[in-house]
């Protein structure tokens, strides 16, 4: 679908409708539970134009000096999110943890991992960062528990064949001992998904499944007590007053329980079956029993569009991340040809797209976009890769407007708002990614985007916590020109640019939820130019090419993540633009900052 228009729900928008698309979905009932949190009510559909700052708890801000970021950091810090301009923070796992896997480990639901804090101070986070009309969205990871969790332990005590072990991938090993693994399927993290158990005795018993690392047993959900596990834990988070849940590895639930191998069968073993449905409509039915609207969202890599979009039909989840945009090259062919597909696949479902540049999993756009190879891919990467990261700024900035321009909701990582590249140079005895390991060292791991942000200061930690502390893993001394308090001293720093987009993405009527219609002749013969209008008084030219292009005389400039001079956007920058026809009033802000 590769017309004049394209939108988001099945229909489309002019700038008079509401930005944020059409009538409200039903929220189901709306009696708040004795004791219930209810995050505002004024806007239903709030979720569908939102902007979500990612919070990456241990690495945020550090309230007590341990050199690891906490709550008590994360309230200090509530201020900053609300001058930013976002909507609602996402936290990663904050739950109790032996850290295997950065806190995807999970020992207990119901809790707080001890070094970030405490439940009752995750409660007046919420509150606070409500008063501040900032919703807070959690991490579930219903795929796997740590192998440390209660129900990990009894099952292991039980041993073969008891109803402990029922909720999880116990398994006899094939070969005439049993000693070779029960399938051939293929680790998100590379290396085998079995692990031998021993007996008491100390002879070799049953294998269990990871699809992760060993310390990440994976749940049997053909089993009742893990559904209802996990719908209490959704229910326990809504009475805290969250506003949504990021569903973690959403689409690899379920398993076939004949365990065939990847191939035998016409649908995967482990990936996208049909009966993950029936899961997340019951989760659906859950998040519309409470007040407001409380947001499914799902982490689902599915390279098929169609399968992903059905995970958005009404009755279940409400948006997933798009994973499609964030690993194209830098290209404008290949963007349009993203948002495209993407916008077209949405369309019948109702649901809004969400646009992301990256996350705690992947290389930060600085770095990424100032290689050769500017696309992503998880199996690519290496260390040594080359980087001009004075190009990779210029284009992050470039792309960072480029996605608060498109239709829906959009995501922040952490520090991507201060331009932050990649840490490549990690000590190898201080990365703690399993990713690394278990490649054999070949992998760099996801540490290097996972450095605790800077905050002021000239030398390390940066205000990451108080004076004399340290932070988890070290910081490259050239932040010292990166800081929070450096870039809100410059206008011409990536953190004013992100504030001033939101800032307009808030007050423009065309931005956010709505139509987008391809822009086609606004720049007659350039190579590299991507163009779109929202409405009838904004567009948004983005210049993927080195050489800079003259603008259309008929707009004025917005903002640009760039300088424009004499008319002429620079290479790898993107303007936002104003009919002057349209709103020949409007004031243009500055050409970066």
């Amino acid at each position: 679908m590769d017309s004049d228009v394209l939108t988001r729900s099945g229909r489309a928008y002019g700038a008079a409708s509401d930005r944020r698309g059409p009538s409200a979905p039903t929220d189901g009932a709306t009696t708040p539970r004795e004791g219930s949190v209810s995050p505002p009510q004024d806007d239903p559909l709030w979720w569908r134009s939102a902007v979500i700052y990612q919070v990456y708890v241990r690495s945020f801000a550090d309230g007590n000096g341990d050199g690891t970021g906490d709550l008590a950091g994360v309230r200090a810090r509530l201020p900053y999110l609300k001058d930013l301009g976002v909507d609602a923070i996402w936290f990663n796992p904050w739950y109790p943890s032996p850290m295997a896997d950065g806190g995807y480990d999970v020992s207990d639901y119901r809790d707080i991992h001890e070094q970030f804090g405490t439940l009752d101070e995750a409660e007046a986070l919420i509150r606070e960062a409500l008063a501040l009309g900032i919703r807070t969205i959690i991490d579930v990871v219903p795929n796997h528990i740590s192998d440390q969790h209660e129900w990990f332990q009894a099952a292991l005590a039980a041993g073969p064949g008891s109803a402990e072990r029922e909720r999880f991938w116990f398994h006899p090993g094939k070969g005439e001992n049993g000693d070779e693994i029960p399938t051939r399927w293929v680790s998100s993290f590379q290396g085998e998904t079995w692990t031998r158990t021993m007996e008491p005795d100390g002879s070799p018993g049953e294998w269990y499944l990871h699809m992760f690392t060993p310390e990440q047993p994976d749940l049997n959900w053909n089993h009742p007590d893990v559904r209802r596990e996990h719908e209490d834990v959704l229910r326990f988070w809504f009475d805290r007053g969250v506003a949504g849940v990021r569903i973690d590895s959403a689409a690899l639930l379920i398993k076939d329980a004949d365990l065939p191998e990847v191939g035998e069968k016409p649908d995967h073993p482990t990936e996208d079956r049909d009966e993950l449905h029936d899961v997340y409509r019951s989760w659906r039915a859950i998040a519309d029993s409470y007040p407001g609207t409380r947001v499914l969202v799902g982490e689902i890599w599915v390279p098929d569009i169609e399968r992903f979009t059905a995970y958005l039909r009404p009755d279940e989840m409400h948006t997933a991340f798009n994973f499609d945009f964030l690993a194209r090259p830098w290209n404008a062919a290949s963007f349009r040809a993203s948002i495209t597909s993407t916008l077209a696949a949405h369309a019948p479902v109702g649901a809004p797209s969400t646009w992301v540049l990256s996350n705690h999993d992947v290389t930060r756009p600085v770095t990424r976009y100032g290689r050769e190879d500017t696309a992503f891919a998880f199996l690519k990467k290496r260390f040594g890769v080359p980087t001009d990261p004075s190009l990779g700024l210029d284009r992050a900035r470039a792309a960072a407007l480029l996605v608060a321009a498109l239709p829906g909701s959009l995501y922040i990582y952490q520090g991507d708002e201060l331009g932050l590249p990649e840490v490549e140079d990690l000590p190898p005895q201080l990365i703690e990614d399993p990713m690394h390991y278990r490649s054999g060292g070949i992998d760099p791991g996801r540490d290097g985007c996972r450095v605790p942000l800077p905050w002021s200061g000239q030398t390390a930690p940066f205000g990451f916590g108080p004076d004399g502390s340290r932070s988890w893993l070290p910081q490259p001394a050239f932040w010292a020109t990166l800081t929070v308090e450096a870039q809100l001293a410059d206008p011409a720093s990536t953190l004013h640019l992100y504030k001033q987009a939101l800032r307009l993405r808030r007050q423009l009527p065309e931005l956010g939820d709505g139509d987008l219609e391809w822009w086609d002749d606004a720049v007659s013969g350039a190579p590299g130019i991507l163009a779109f209008r929202r409405g009838e008084g904004f567009a948004c030219l983005v210049n993927t090419a080195e050489d800079p292009v003259a603008l259309p005389a008929d707009h004025e400039v917005l903002l640009a993540s760039a300088p424009v001079q004499d008319g002429r956007l620079p290479g790898n920058a993107t303007a936002w633009l104003a009919s002057r026809t349209t709103h020949p009033s409007r004031e243009p802000a500055a050409s970066r900052g």
